[in-house]
């Protein structure tokens, strides 16, 4: 069984927001018959390892400014607070989880648009980076941008936020209205691609929802099959090749919050199905 990580707490606490931060509660609920692993928040000096000391001190106290909140995007409270901290702790656990399985699923996180000193778009901290670097410390991994040990892609829609994209190792840019079949040719040969050069000793995958063509702030076309079929491109990418993959969920907005919960529940069985195939 795919190893699934989650946290009540993983909700934001947000009230009426874009961001549908009940996701969490409704994936789990789809996928209530699977076991699931408790994560615990990550510490402080996690944070810093990614972060700096004051900004991880004004977002765990709720000392922002209101500047920081505007470019945050989200309102602060201590559950949004604790909810960042659970990620960054819930994607550290999923990497660990992935080493020794072959693959885990973290219920949450993906919070990709955060930066060392400040929050961008409802991104407070980069969990992913995170457990990273957490991993590394730990000699678990041997494996940032203009770091090395980490190779970074992005495929993602050019005329969306944010405006100027932080570069990666490869980026994908896509135009306006791009679909299934479009998006699958340019992005399966492409992670072939980094994974073959780059030989990971772990994939994370920042699972979006976002690329759905009903969602409210994307701009791209894909189907909830197209959107299964790019998961399970990464997957049998890389578990043929025998490298773990942690996912993580980053951002999803769609009119209805059930496609959204659908395209993330179908990431995981996506991710168990192809698990499977390789035990």
């Amino acid at each position: 069984m795919l190893p699934l990580v989650y946290h009540p707490g993983y909700d934001l606490n947000l009230g009426a927001h874009v961001f549908p931060a009940q996701k969490y509660r409704l994936i789990r609920e789809r996928l209530a018959d699977w076991p699931v692993h408790s994560p615990e928040p990550a510490t402080d000096a996690q944070v810093q390892l990614v972060h700096t000391p004051e900004w991880t001190a004004a977002l765990r106290d709720g000392t922002l400014t209101p500047r920081q909140i505007q470019t945050l995007e989200i309102p602060w409270s201590p559950q949004m607070a604790r909810g960042f901290w659970l990620a960054g702790g819930g994607s550290l656990l999923a990497g660990r989880l992935a080493l020794n399985h072959g693959a885990a699923y973290n219920i949450g996180g993906g919070f990709h648009h955060a930066f060392p000193n400040h929050g961008e778009g409802f991104c407070a901290v980069h969990d992913v980076a995170i457990a990273i670097r957490v991993l590394q410390t730990e000699g678990l991994i041997g494996l940032f941008a203009t770091d090395p040990t980490v190779f970074t892609l992005s495929i993602h829609q050019q005329n969306n936020y944010p405006a100027v994209k932080p570069p990666s190792d490869l980026d994908l840019p896509l135009a306006d209205g791009v679909g299934d079949e479009e998006y699958l040719a340019i992005l399966q040969p492409a992670v072939e691609q980094a994974v073959a050069t780059f030989q990971p000793d772990i994939l994370f995958y920042v699972a979006g929802a976002d690329p759905y063509f009903d969602d409210q702030l994307g701009g791209l076309d894909l189907t909830i099959a197209g959107l299964t079929a790019r998961d399970t491109a990464v997957f049998e990418t890389a578990m043929s090749r025998r490298i773990p993959v942690a996912v993580a969920l980053a951002g999803g907005y769609a009119r209805r919050v059930e496609d959204t919960v659908t395209i993330h529940t179908n990431t995981a069985l996506a991710a168990y199905k192809t698990l499977s195939s390789y035990e």
